[in-house]
């Protein structure tokens, strides 16, 4: 077994997260970097617009509905911690809702004199008076639990409370939690999160509630979800065995626990008398058999009784994939993507069929679609037909509509963001590059004005390329003020790649680029990098790269090994040392996307792209701009400080910037948030510009 020590490592020291050495290193990293990139021209206007961007009051607020009320979470500049808010569906029709400000975070935070960053609010319906609201300090995922009166709009004195740490609570009455979270020393996973589930009755200690729930040390955590419809009420436990499977089981009215018969990687939700299951493998569990990625329905009472009569309600094609579903009382949507855009579908049970099809909504871009449906007022709900569909694309700002599932085609706009930069003249187009082992590989392309079909191609026009490539996650059409105002505007291309290892198109696009396979995810990106270069819509003078988390250690791969195709690399909040990530914070929990470092066959493919292994003096490498948080729970900032400091002493001449807020966003409010993309746009266009500065 390979040691999991990093004795080996000059730079280990730059692990210690709050270390006066460490931290040392970052303030003159940051010194450094600040100063080379404020100075910039434009730096302080384009930070100035970005700002008001984030702040804008045009924003289309978004809403979780509890009730009679719709919530919403609003930061601007004068609450950039945050307004928790809610106001009715009456009321969020007009163009200017009254709102009820539940909670001032900023006044919380200044009161207490702690930093607090909103991390979401767990309520009791059906009234929904109760809640367990989440706060973190600047941003990481570990929070404090203290129970809240949202009538009453205070603390609940004495209340539920929980100290801080990576937790999940659940209501089961106004009186019980249960409550996952660091109960002491061996009820964590080895990927730091709770490994143990209580139920928690008010009045009682804590460390007395009985534990009712266990995973494993090797598990990545558990969890449990208490669907309390009237009269299909039930309660699902799950311990998650890797990143992509769980196993299931359904609580008995005896408090025993039943495994649920189900494939390991799906995903069941149970709809009344219903129950729906998302497949991520193939799986025949009778005569027929289903691909991975289909949504399939059973009846519930008979699926618990052992009978596997199952129906498709969609089945993935080469081309189109389910990109996620909601339910209201009577039909279930489908949202799906039909070659990397959205279409709506809308299904209804028939007795022991389904019926129903593809429903009219905007082309083009990008579907979300949020059910209304509150199963918890029975029939006293006059929204449980109603959902709200956004859309978006590369140019259109936000819309929002409401939409009765029983005439889909009346849909009534409630929302439509202002547009937040110039885009006349501009246009956006799907293109695909081949990779190396021969697979269409899709992308994106925003042109900005003046870039029309008649614009000869000379390789000059300033190019940044995003890729993310893993976990099934998809990255679709979105409207993207801050590249508008500050990348568009100035005469930049804007590519997004839909590389494998993501969820474009279903579950085996994601398969097929995990574990050994995980170099095909850098190979795509190389070949849309040579595709755009070959076409000579830019140049590697003019190509410059930008991932975040995975999407960093994409780009760290993909710099290391083809150096020469880039000018310039943004590497945000990254995965980097691939030896040593399963022992750092949630690392453990990634091992079924990248394998097991201590397993010597793993790790002989694992070193062969680790980017913090990969990195060598005497050779030409692409300016890179590392970026992180020390707050970052999640993604150690070891990972990008070592690099940056392997590099810095190789002899290379990277940048660094570490917020010492944000979690794993980068960036806790609008302010720093303003100043990050700032400070990014400042490097991209200093190496990608027109200008004469050494490329």
């Amino acid at each position: 077994m390979m040691t999991t020590a990093a004795d080996d490592d000059p730079f280990a020291w730059l692990e210690d997260i709050a270390g006066e050495r460490a931290l040392g290193w970052v303030r003159e990293r940051n010194a450094e970097s600040q100063a080379l990139l404020a100075a910039e021209p434009g730096f302080d206007a384009t930070r100035t617009l970005l700002r008001a961007q984030l702040d804008g009051a045009g924003r289309i607020p978004a809403v979780a509905r509890r009730g009679r009320w719709l919530y919403n979470l609003w930061q601007d500049a004068a609450h950039p911690r945050g307004l928790w808010r809610r106001t009715t569906l009456a009321e969020y029709r007009r163009p200017e809702p009254a709102w009820e400000t539940v909670l001032d975070v900023d006044a919380l935070a200044a009161a207490e004199g702690v930093h607090w960053v909103w991390a979401g609010a767990e309520c009791l319906g059906p009234d929904y008076r109760r809640a367990m609201i989440a706060l973190s300090r600047g941003g990481a995922d570990a929070c404090v639990q203290r129970e809240f009166d949202c009538e009453a709009k205070a603390f609940v004195e004495a209340g539920f409370a929980l100290a801080e740490a990576k937790s999940d609570v659940t209501w089961i009455d106004a009186d019980t939690l249960y409550v996952a979270t660091d109960f002491g020393p061996g009820t964590l996973t080895a990927s730091g999160y709770p490994r143990t589930i209580r139920r928690w009755r008010r009045g009682s200690p804590l460390a007395d509630a009985p534990t009712v729930f266990e995973g494993r040390h090797e598990d990545v955590s558990v969890s449990v979800r208490v669907d309390a419809t009237p009269g299909f009420e039930r309660t699902l436990f799950e311990r998650a065995t890797d990143f992509f499977h769980n196993e299931t089981f359904l609580l008995g009215g005896d408090d025993a626990l039943g495994a649920l018969d189900i494939p390991s990687d799906s995903t069941p939700i149970f709809w009344r008398d219903t129950l729906l299951l998302e497949i991520r493998s193939d799986w025949q569990p009778g005569a027929t058999r289903f691909p991975a990625g289909s949504l399939l329905a059973a009846d519930a009472a008979a699926y618990l009784r052992g009978e596997r009569t199952l129906h498709a309600i969609f089945t993935p094609t080469a081309t189109r994939a389910l990109a996620g579903i909601a339910v209201t009382r009577e039909r279930v949507l489908v949202n799906v993507l039909d070659n990397v855009t959205g279409r709506l579908e809308q299904w209804r049970r028939d007795g022991a069929t389904f019926s129903g099809g593809e429903v009219e909504a905007p082309r083009g871009g990008t579907l979300a679609v949020a059910a209304l449906h509150d199963p918890l007022l029975g029939n006293d709900d006059d929204l449980a037909e109603h959902y709200l569909l956004a859309f978006t694309d590369f140019l259109t700002p936000d819309t929002l509509q409401l939409v009765d599932a029983r005439a889909p085609d009346g849909r009534e706009t409630l929302k439509s963001a202002p547009p937040l930069f110039d885009a006349t003249g501009m246009r956006s187009e799907q293109c695909a590059a081949t990779s190396r082992d021969g697979t269409r590989v899709p992308y994106f392309i925003v042109w900005p004005a003046g870039a029309d079909a008649a614009t000869p191609a000379d390789g000059s026009l300033p190019t940044l390329l995003y890729g993310y490539g893993g976990y099934e996650i998809a990255l679709l059409p979105a409207y993207a003020p801050a590249f508008g105002a500050a990348w568009h505007a100035r005469g930049g291309v804007r590519v997004v790649a839909n590389l494998r290892g993501g969820g474009e198109f279903g579950p085996a696009w994601h398969q097929c680029a995990q574990r050994e396979h995980k170099q095909r995810s850098y190979d795509d990106c190389i070949a849309v990098a040579e595709d755009l270069i070959a076409r000579r819509i830019t140049s590697p003078r003019h190509l410059g790269i930008m991932g975040r988390s995975n999407g960093g250690l994409m780009v760290g791969a993909v710099f290391t090994q083809r150096p020469e195709l880039f000018n310039a690399v943004v590497c945000a909040v990254p995965l980097l040392d691939m030896r040593r990530f399963h022992h750092l914070l949630a690392g453990a929990s990634w091992m079924a996307e990248y394998g097991d470092p201590d397993d010597p066959a793993d790790w002989a493919f694992i070193s062969a792209y680790s980017p913090y292994h990969n990195v060598h003096a005497g050779r030409m490498y692409p300016q890179v701009f590392f970026n992180t948080s020390t707050r970052d729970d999640r993604v150690h900032p070891g990972h990008a400080r070592k690099m940056a400091a392997k590099m810095l002493a190789q002899g290379h001449a990277p940048l660094y910037y570490e917020n010492i807020e944000g979690g794993h966003a980068g960036a806790a409010d609008s302010a720093a948030r303003a100043h990050l993309l700032a400070l990014e746009f400042a490097f991209l266009w200093r190496r990608l510009g027109h200008d004469d500065k050494e490329a």
